[in-house]
């Protein structure tokens, strides 16, 4: 995109955003309190449709006063899952975007890792580990359950998506579950083959900042340790 287009752009995007937080404030006043950075990821997500985009992020202070009603998740609500060991909180990858390593899926461990997020970098970066996938975790439900809540209430927070050691099970229900997945998310999955799980992991993630599980020189953090 040349500088001009660039320019405006942004000149548009602001516009955007002043409108969206005129309609916001109209529906609600609470509103008022979210911050730019926040509208701007919706409003991103939404293809700087502003109806659409304040719709989805009221939706979504909804969801959080139901789910999330105190605003935040404490580990004594989540303590089976944690000794679990289902997720790890690592480094960060070559755009600086935090690292993680998942072997579950957990609304507390994506707000864990939304507060590692660096002021202008604004996503993250998974490792979804699916070694052990098996009849016990196809549950359809709960996997459109977790595609939903990533990508309706974390908008533009996903960097990319490794998705390692899927056995055939998986990849069964992905053909399932992939229609009701948006494009953008879509773009952001990344199927890795054994052979080449190092080769293309190292590809964003600097050998430093990799965990040794995967042929880097970062031992894996337990999220209640990071």
């Amino acid at each position: 995109m040349e500088e001009r287009d660039i320019q405006t752009h942004d000149v548009e995007e602001k516009k955007k955003l002043e409108l969206m937080r005129a309609t916001l404030e109209k529906r609600d006043p609470s509103c008022k309190d979210v911050d730019e950075p926040t509208l701007r990821r919706f409003l991103r997500a939404r293809d700087l449709d502003t109806e659409k985009a304040s719709a989805m992020l009221v939706r979504c202070l909804s969801w959080r006063q139901t789910f999330v009603p105190k605003g935040f998740i404490s580990e004594s609500e989540v303590l089976n899952e944690i000794t679990q060991n289902k997720m790890f909180l690592q480094g960060i990858d070559k755009q600086g975007r935090p690292v993680s390593v998942v072997f579950g899926f957990l609304v507390f461990a994506l707000d864990k890792l939304c507060q590692r997020i660096p002021d202008g970098v604004g996503k993250f970066t998974i490792i979804g580990d699916l070694h052990g996938y098996g009849y016990c975790n196809s549950d359809l439900r709960a996997n459109l359950a977790a595609i939903t809540i990533l990508q309706e209430y974390y908008p533009e927070r996903l960097g990319k998506l490794f998705i390692v050691h899927a056995p055939y099970i998986f990849m069964t229900m992905w053909k399932i579950i992939y229609p009701f997945i948006d494009k953008k998310t879509r773009s952001k999955v990344v199927f890795v083959e054994d052979k080449r799980l190092q080769e293309t992991l190292l590809e964003e993630i600097d050998e430093s900042q990799l965990p040794e599980i995967y042929g880097g020189k970062l031992q894996l953090v337990p999220i209640q340790d990071a």
